[in-house]
C-alpha cells in the first residue's frame, strides 16, 4: 500500500502531540544547534487526497516543534513519484508560517515510486549550497527523512550509500507494507536507529517520540528509556548499551552476560570452578577442602568437624562418614543409636500353598498358624517386619514388608486373604521370594543392619516345577530357610529347601512333636559361643533373635498338629461312612 494508507494512524500522532503541554504562549522547540533538513515524500497514485491531507499535518507538525531560522535549522520539502519536484529549497523559508503555506500549497504527483531517483536528486540539488545547505566544514548535520509506502521501482542501494558518503544522514521510515529490505538498503547505520516501520498505533506513537528526540539530539540516556542493563553512553541523538569489565553485550544490545571463564578449559580445577566477574575460583566438593594451590582438593575428617551424633563411633570415608556400633549392639534406623537387638527381631516372609490339594478347612488352619505366630512377635517398623507370600500355579504377593506395622494390622490381613486352589509351583514361589519379597524395594533392612532374613515355606504336596535352583539361591543370598510339609508333601523337596543343618530347619508328618528338640540344638549349631566346634561366626544379636522365633515356631506348630491330626480322623471318619452307605 502506498503512504496515504497511513494518514489515518499519522493524524492520531499529530492530535496526540498536538495535546501535549506547551508553555504559555510557545511552542516546544529544538534548541541544541542548527540542522538542515529535507523531506522526501512519497506521492504516489496510491495517495488519496484525504490521505494526503494528513501526510502536510505531519511535516507540518514536526517542523513547529524545531528551531526554524537562517542560523538555526532550515528546512526543504521535495515529493516524488515517477519524477522529482522541489516543493522548497533550504533557503527558501525561514518562519514557520511560510512553510505551512507552501506545504498546503502541494498538489501530489499520482505516478510511479522512483526512491533512488529522489535520494539522487536530494543529494545533487537539495543539499548543496546553492539551494541553501550550509557548507560541509561548518559540520552542520545534513538529515534527509524519506517516507515511503511501497518497494522502488528503481535502485536504490548505491545511490543511498553515495548519498551517505556524501555527509548526508538518512532515515528511512516505511508505511504498512514497505519492502523492509528497501529500507535498510537506503538508511544510515546503525540501522536499528534509522530504520522505522509504521504499522500500529503504538509504533506510530513509538515513532513520532524517538524520531523527535533523535531530530532534537535528546540525551537517552539521561531519560531513562534507554532499558542498558550496566551502561548507557549517548551520543548525538541516540545511546549506545555498554556492560562493566567481565561481561559481554548480548544481542539485544541492553542486557549483559557474565563471561563464563570456566569454560574456557584451562581452569585445572580438580572439582569444581565456579566463574566470577574478571575470572574464576576452584571449589571443592562437600567433605573436601580446598589446598594451598587453590586447585586440589582433599577429603576432610568429617567426624572431627561435625556434630555427627554417633552413639559409639564415628568412621570417616570420602566425603562422608558413617556410624558404628560395638560388637553385639545394633545400628538403629537413624543411623546413629546403637541398641542390643530385641528378641525375635527379623524379617520374616511366610511362602504358603494355596493348591486346590489343601483343601479350604486347611487353608483356614493355615492361616491360623501364620497368625499365631505374629503373635509372638514384636511387630514394628524397627522390630520384626513380615510379608506374606500364596502360591498355586502362579504366586501373589498378598502384603509385603513394609506393608503393614501392627501385628493387629497383619492378622486382619492374613485372615482376608482368599483361597488360590490349582496347581503347586513352589519353584516359581521361591525366585518371587528372593527377587521381590526380600527386596529392599518391598521392605527387608539392608544386610549391614544384621537383622536375619527368614523364609518360612508351607506345602502340602510334591512341586510341579523345579525347586533346585532357587531353593540354593535363596540360602546363598543369606535367607535362613525352613520348610514344613504336611500331607502329601516330599521330603527330599523339603530338605532341599532347608537350611544346613537340614534336620534342624525342616519337619515332615503330621507330628510336629519331633521338632521340640530343635531348639537347643539350634543355639548350639548357629551361635559357637555356646558350643564346640568350628563354626561361621555370626552376630550375637542374629543368634538371638534366631533362637526366639525357632522356640515361637514349634510351640505354634505342635498346636497346628494336633488341629491338623483331629481334622484329618474326621475326614477319614466321613469318607468310612460314605463307603459304608455305597
Amino acid at each position: 500500500m502506498k503512504l496515504l494508507s497511513v494518514a489515518p494512524l499519522l493524524l492520531l500522532l499529530l492530535m496526540m502531540l498536538e495535546a501535549r503541554p506547551k508553555p504559555a504562549g510557545l511552542a516546544l522547540k529544538c534548541r541544541t544547534g542548527p540542522l538542515d533538513i529535507v523531506f522526501v515524500i512519497d506521492s504516489s497514485r496510491s495517495v488519496r487526497p484525504f490521505e494526503f491531507e494528513t501526510m502536510r499535518r505531519f511535516m507540518m507538525d514536526i517542523i513547529g516543534s524545531l528551531d526554524v531560522g537562517p542560523n538555526a535549522t532550515r528546512v526543504g520539502v521535495i515529493q516524488y513519484s515517477s519524477q522529482v519536484q522541489n516543493i522548497f529549497s533550504l533557503k527558501t523559508f525561514f518562519t514557520q508560517a511560510d512553510m505551512e503555506k507552501a506545504i498546503n500549497s502541494i498538489v501530489p504527483l499520482a505516478q510511479g515510486t522512483m526512491t533512488g531517483l529522489a535520494i539522487q536528486y536530494a543529494m545533487n540539488v537539495a543539499f548543496t549550497t546553492q539551494e541553501g545547505a550550509r557548507p560541509l566544514h561548518k559540520k552542520i548535520p545534513r538529515i534527509a527523512i524519506i517516507v515511503t509506502d511501497g518497494r522502488p521501482q528503481d535502485r536504490v542501494t548505491e545511490v543511498a550509500t553515495q548519498a551517505q558518503n556524501a555527509g548526508i544522514e538518512i532515515y528511512a521510515v516505511g508505511i504498512q507494507r514497505a519492502d523492509m529490505n528497501s529500507l535498510r538498503a537506503m538508511a544510515s547505520p546503525p540501522l536499528e536507529e534509522h530504520v522505522f516501520l509504521v504499522e500500529s498505533f503504538e509504533l506510530i506513537q513509538q515513532f513520532g517520540k524517538q524520531f523527535q528526540d533523535k531530530l532534537c539530539a535528546v540525551d537517552a540516556c539521561a531519560d531513562g528509556r534507554h532499558g542498558c542493563q550496566h551502561q548507557c553512553i549517548s551520543t548525538r541523538g541516540s545511546y549506545s548499551c555498554r556492560c562493566r569489565a567481565g561481561y559481554y553485550l548480548n544481542q539485544d544490545k541492553r542486557s549483559c552476560t557474565m563471561i563464563d571463564y570456566c569454560s574456557f578449559g584451562n581452569h585445572s580445577c580438580q572439582h569444581e570452578c565456579v566463574s566470577i566477574p574478571n575470572g574464576h575460583y576452584c571449589r571443592c566438593r562437600s567433605g573436601f577442602t580446598l589446598q594451598p594451590d587453590s586447585r586440589s582438593c582433599r577429603a576432610t575428617d568429617l567426624c572431627n568437624g561435625v556434630d555427627h551424633g554417633c552413639e559409639f563411633k564415628c568412621v570417616s570415608t570420602e566425603g562422608s562418614y558413617r556410624c558404628v556400633c560395638p560388637e553385639g549392639q545394633q545400628l538403629q534406623a537413624d543411623g546413629k543409636a546403637c541398641s542390643k537387638c530385641g528378641a525375635g527381631h527379623v524379617d520374616l516372609v511366610m511362602v504358603i500353598d494355596g493348591s486346590k490339594s489343601v483343601r479350604p478347612q486347611n487353608f483356614e488352619l493355615v492361616k491360623q498358624f501364620v497368625n499365631r505366630i505374629v503373635d509372638l512377635l514384636e511387630v514394628s517398623p524397627h522390630g520384626t517386619r513380615v510379608g506374606l507370600v500364596q502360591y498355586s500355579s502362579r504366586v501373589r504377593t498378598e502384603f509385603p514388608l513394609n506393608k503393614y506395622h501392627s501385628a493387629d494390622e497383619i492378622k486382619k490381613a492374613v485372615m482376608e486373604v482368599e483361597y488360590m486352589e490349582k496347581g503347586t509351583m513352589t519353584g516359581l514361589a521361591l525366585k518371587h521370594m528372593v527377587e521381590h519379597s526380600f527386596s529392599e524395594l518391598e521392605g527387608a533392612r539392608p544386610l549391614s543392619h544384621s537383622v536375619p532374613r527368614i523364609g518360612l515355606v508351607f506345602t502340602d504336596g510334591r512341586s510341579q516345577d523345579d525347586i533346585s535352583e532357587w531353593a540354593r539361591r535363596a540360602k546363598e543370598s543369606g535367607i535362613i530357610m525352613f520348610a514344613v510339609g504336611v500331607g502329601k508333601a516330599v521330603e527330599e523337596e523339603l530338605k532341599a529347601i532347608a537350611s544346613e543343618p537340614v534336620e534342624q530347619h525342616f519337619s515332615y508328618s503330621a507330628d510336629f512333636t519331633t521338632m521340640t528338640h530343635l531348639v537347643e540344638n539350634f543355639k548350639l549349631n548357629i551361635c559357637p559361643e555356646e558350643g564346640k566346634g568350628e563354626m561361621e561366626i555370626r552376630s550375637p544379636c542374629e543368634c538371638e533373635a534366631l533362637v526366639q522365633f525357632q522356640t515361637n515356631t514349634v510351640a505354634i506348630l505342635q498346636s497346628l498338629t494336633e488341629k491338623i491330626a483331629q481334622m484329618t480322623a474326621r475326614l477319614e471318619d466321613l469318607e468310612k461312612q460314605i463307603a459304608n452307605k455305597k
